[in-house]
């Protein structure tokens, strides 16, 4: 497979899950906010999806409508729902005879569906949930065409690398922020109940941990779960999965350096403990998580994207 096309498809999951992420966290964190007017602030979620200074994230901070045009429908945010999927779609654009037609008219459909104006008017009615819902669908629409209509063979593969190398990240992320600056006997219910149904959490959680809300038991989901599908051991276990297929003799040395990282890191994450987390520190923990997969990304786009 050609370079240009692998970085295509690459870049086309790597987007559409981080438009995911994204607007799951909005719609929790809406709800939120609607449950907590008086102390509830959208910082957490600016720092961990936009590029804002403080002081332009404060001025929008208790503002929900304006939070969620900003992240959704601002063409002047680089990280806005709608410049990530029309990415994503100028990348599914360029390599359509290596996707399906299905695939491909997802994609359209998904990128005609965020610029339509009723997006906007709906963020701005009385429930915008339901508007962030239908986004929502949009990508569990493209994840089963993906699952049910692409070939098994490299373009498959390096689509799940990325989507799977980009999980890692907002998992890390997200707990980073929820984290960072957190008492961790903090016992707040409805505080670990969001962050979890943020993550899609929630009800692997009532049914793994019987004994109530507890840092521990989150922290042990979200990063050491081998069932969780947003868990960081579960994402580099479908990453190294999928990067074994892309083993081929005459491209043995990228292969091994990434295999050895890869490697690296699984043996690190499956071999940690909640304890030897606290030990070293939650933050410089999951900043190590980061700059793991930052490294792995870039060296992907190193040796097997052409990049300088």
């Amino acid at each position: 497979m050609l370079s240009r096309v692998a970085d295509s498809l690459y870049w086309m999951s790597r987007y559409m899950e981080r438009a995911d992420g994204i607007l799951r966290m909005l719609r929790i964190n809406y709800a939120s906010s609607q449950d907590d007017i008086q102390d509830f602030s959208w910082k957490p979620v600016l720092r961990i999806f936009s590029y804002l200074d403080e002081d332009s994230a404060a001025a929008i901070a208790h503002n929900s409508r304006a939070v969620l045009q900003y992240m959704v429908t601002d063409r002047e945010n680089a990280n806005s729902v709608l410049n990530i999927v029309t990415r994503a779609r100028e990348n599914a654009r360029s390599v359509q005879d290596h996707i399906t037609k299905e695939l491909w008219q997802c994609l359209n459909e998904y990128y005609h569906t965020i610029r339509d104006g009723q997006v906007m008017k709906g963020l701005h009615a009385d429930d915008p949930v339901a508007t962030l819902d239908v986004l929502i669908r949009q990508g569990l629409l493209y994840y089963g065409i993906t699952d049910v209509t692409m070939a098994r063979g490299e373009g498959y593969a390096f689509i799940n690398i990325g989507k799977f190398l980009e999980r890692g990240v907002q998992s890390a992320d997200i707990l980073d922020i929820k984290f960072g600056d957190l008492d961790f006997a903090r016992t707040d219910t409805t505080y670990w109940k969001y962050l979890l149904l943020s993550i899609s959490g929630y009800e692997l959680y009532l049914k793994t941990y019987r004994s109530g809300f507890d840092a521990r038991n989150v922290l042990e989901l979200v990063v050491l779960n081998e069932d969780f599908p947003r868990s960081v051991l579960y994402s580099v276990r479908q990453l190294q999965k999928y990067f074994e297929r892309l083993k081929i003799e005459r491209n043995m040395e990228a292969f091994r350096k990434l295999d050895f990282l890869i490697g690296r890191f699984h043996s690190r994450i499956k071999y940690s403990t909640v304890e030897s987390i606290l030990q070293k520190g939650i933050h410089a923990y999951l900043h190590g998580v980061k700059e793991d997969l930052y490294e792995m990304g870039n060296a992907f786009n190193q040796h097997y994207f052409a990049y300088t």
